[in-house]
């Protein structure tokens, strides 16, 4: 088994990219939205974590999460989101010989991208790249548009405005990458 570097903060707030296995054309995630967000719903019950930011597109989501106190286990929480996700979809999916072989579906990749965030400047700029992403894709033409991101709820709360970031390919404002 590989040795991945990562880093472990108990009660760490995190960003994370997750991706199904096929991700170009692929529009899995938001069209089994709802599988999706039970699956998520299902493990925050038995391993809780706060969600900050969250973003479903079509070939991949983007999240700002942090776990507990005293928690450094995200590895089990993607492993049982992604295995509730995959059981409650039909098994009809290509798979190689190697997945077969291993038990495994083919719906996701193996891996995800983790960032352990390091401070407000570090938070603030995941959480716009997490809510600017559909517009970054071409998918809206604003950032409220998107259906499947926690945008609104900050909305709701007040804490960005509805426009926010209206304008910014226009504006030539820099995405991240």
């Amino acid at each position: 088994m590989s040795n991945y570097r990562r880093a472990w903060r108990a009660g760490g707030t995190y960003f994370f990219t997750v991706a199904p296995l096929k991700r170009r054309g692929n529009d899995l995630l938001v069209r089994e939205i709802d599988l999706l967000r039970r699956a998520v719903s299902d493990v925050m019950l038995r391993h809780p974590f706060r969600t900050h930011g969250w973003v479903v597109l079509p070939g991949h989501l983007h999240c700002v999460i942090e776990l507990p106190k005293g928690d450094t286990d995200f590895p089990v929480r993607w492993r049982l989101i992604k295995g509730a996700f995959s059981k409650g979809l039909p098994k009809n999916e290509h798979r190689s010989t190697v997945r077969l072989r291993r038990g495994e579906r083919g719906i996701w990749q193996r891996r995800y991208w983790e960032h352990l965030i390091r401070d407000e400047a570090d938070y603030r700029a995941h959480m716009d790249y997490v809510h600017i992403n559909p517009l970054k894709h071409g998918l809206v033409q604003r950032v409220a548009d998107w259906p499947y991101s926690t945008f609104h709820r900050l909305v709701a709360a007040g804490l960005d405005p509805p426009d926010w970031a209206d304008g910014a390919r226009a504006a030539n404002v820099p995405f991240y990458d």
